[in-house]
């Protein structure tokens, strides 16, 4: 049994870092970078760590993999963080096989996103949605994400899910549509969390919206200036988020000019911490796009 099933709102506010996936030249996983990955995040005071979510390349990933990304992350931060793991697909079978799987190598929470390519109804996504629920005791968080997946989670479908299903307890809310994260948060649920789901929207919808956090692609990078940003904006302390946010505004920008994780692993390569390997269809960044990380990093005293 997972010591966090009983998970609510106020343990999980503030930052995830959706962690990248580092490979070998042979694309196995590099888990030495993995593990010194993990220990960087820990060390960087986050909430937690979203595995085999988006940046970190999940439609690449074996369940074998993530289950052993799973252990070793536990083993490394034990109960100081928590562990999201993306275990939602296109199939409401394959779903609820793949948290089965997640839960049972030691996640804390489970991050289902809206089923892609087949497009369904809202109907059809509240019950994709509470069957993978209704089918665990993890803690679920959904991931609306309309870019990626074609379809768009409406908030009177979300209300109803988390209304209706209690362990369904938070949305990574992704669309990039300002006046949805807003109806959102004013939703006020019981014990339901709202996390930004883009870096850049973070601080407005923190200090505008009441919102609780962010799954972050760029705390990968700057995990302790993410956290407390984060934190400093959950304590009102606008005044110092907004200035971190300032401070991160480029990152925010460019660690997305490229399609996510590209420019964020070729960053964490860049600060030698993994290799410059992806797995089909990602691939190594322009060159153009890559010194313009690069001077980034390096304006930011982040490399040589």
């Amino acid at each position: 049994m997972n010591i966090t099933n009983n998970l609510n709102k106020e343990k999980i506010k503030g930052v995830w870092t959706a962690v990248i996936t580092p490979f070998n030249e042979d694309e196995s996983i590099d888990w030495e970078s993995f593990e010194g990955l993990i220990k960087r995040q820990l060390e960087g005071n986050v909430r937690g760590l979203l595995l085999s979510g988006t940046t970190g390349e999940s439609p690449n990933i074996t369940d074998a993999e993530c289950v052993e990304m799973i252990k070793r992350a536990k083993k490394i931060v034990g109960e100081n963080c928590l562990i999201m793991v993306g275990s939602g697909t296109n199939s409401t079978k394959k779903s609820i096989e793949k948290t089965k799987i997640a839960r049972d190598a030691g996640a804390d929470v489970a991050l289902i996103v809206n089923p892609y390519y087949n497009k369904p109804t809202q109907q059809g996504l509240y019950l994709h949605f509470k069957a993978v629920a209704d089918s665990t005791d993890l803690p679920v968080i959904l991931y609306n994400i309309k870019g990626r997946t074609g379809v768009n989670l409406e908030t009177p479908t979300l209300v109803r899910l988390a209304k209706e299903t209690p362990n369904i307890i938070g949305v990574k809310e992704a669309s990039g549509d300002l006046n949805q994260i807003k109806s959102v948060c004013n939703q006020k649920l019981d014990n339901f969390a709202v996390f930004s789901g883009d870096d850049g929207l973070t601080f407005k919808v923190l200090k505008e919206y009441g919102a609780d956090g962010v799954i972050s692609v760029a705390s990968n990078v700057v995990p302790e200036k993410m956290a407390s940003m984060v934190h400093f904006a959950l304590d009102g302390k606008m005044d110092e988020a907004e200035k971190i946010n300032e401070e991160l505004a480029d990152l925010f920008k460019f660690l997305f000019i490229e399609t996510n994780p590209i420019p964020v692993k070729y960053a964490i390569y860049e600060m030698k911490l993994c290799k410059n390997v992806y797995r089909l269809p990602m691939c190594p960044i322009e060159e153009e796009h890559g010194k313009i990380v690069k001077e980034l990093l390096k304006k930011m005293n982040l490399v040589a």
